[in-house]
């Protein structure tokens, strides 16, 4: 498989999209605080999330199944924090 300078396209929105992504799970992570997450909203999110994982694995594309799993697995630390945290903000 030849490298085209258009892959530069790809994994430069892979990196920059996952990379976005990590602040909120650290302060979320750090600061256990839920409060402001939507449930819903987050579990949407990390589903699209395995679906475009999914996805690229069936398409050979790496770029969009190394942003993907990165960002699943963010997206899932924040979701089960979401889950196990957010009703004693909630309430």
């Amino acid at each position: 498989m030849a490298f085209h300078p258009t892959d530069l396209i790809g994994y430069g929105a892979a990196f920059l999209t996952t990379v976005s992504f990590v602040p909120q799970a650290w302060l979320t992570v750090r600061s256990r605080n839920v409060s402001g997450i939507s449930l819903g909203m987050y579990s949407l999110f990390t589903t699209g999330v395995a679906l475009w994982l999914a996805y690229g694995v069936i398409q050979r594309s790496w770029p969009l199944v190394g942003a993907n799993a990165v960002t699943f697995l963010l997206a899932l630390v924040v979701l089960i924090m979401r889950l196990r945290y957010g009703s004693r903000q909630m309430g």
